[in-house]
């Protein structure tokens, strides 16, 4: 008898563990808008690409950041602009990484986050959230976007054939 309300205990144990433990991000808050950002061939990466953990760059076409940057008809930066930055995927410390620059807690195509040069965290200058782009994958982690669980949509990073990479919605 005494071994079955130990296993009824552990397994509700187990159980509240896994439902409160687990807090899901949502990473779905900005507006499906396309996303193509053709860096690939090798001059282009290295003219706009980031070379270097923490290094970062902004593309946003409507307003043509970066002014010398070849945009064409093909060309889309999501809904606020693209954010490149150079952070850790599995063991690669130099790996390009891409999101929205969107802030996700305030959903406003103009209002775009800034990368802290001494964290490189991303930082909305509107509610002051926060986020870790170059090790958690858009993770938020302080303000009001950690408060609710808003992380920032990331965009995926395909190596091109000809050197460089793209930058595409990820579905």
């Amino acid at each position: 008898m005494r071994f079955g309300k130990c296993v009824v205990y552990c397994l509700a144990t187990v159980i509240a563990v896994c439902l409160c433990g687990c807090e899901k991000i949502d990473s779905n808050r900005i507006p499906a808008c396309s996303v193509n950002l053709p860096l690939d061939n090798q001059a282009l990466w290295d003219t706009y690409g980031v070379h270097g953990y923490g290094r970062s760059r902004r593309f946003v076409r409507e307003i043509h950041e970066p002014g010398n940057f070849p945009y064409n008809a093909l060309t889309y930066t999501g809904f606020g602009g693209i954010l490149l930055i150079s952070g850790l995927e599995g063991q690669d410390y130099n790996t390009p990484l891409a999101y929205d620059l969107a802030c996700p807690v305030e959903v406003k195509s103009d209002v775009r986050v800034y990368i802290d040069s001494e964290t490189f965290e991303a930082v909305c200058p509107e509610c002051g959230s926060r986020y870790d782009v170059c090790e958690g994958r858009g993770r938020p982690v302080s303000g009001e976007a950690h408060q609710r669980n808003f992380g920032m949509e990331m965009y995926r990073v395909v190596p091109a054939t000809y050197g460089g990479y793209t930058v595409v919605r990820a579905y």
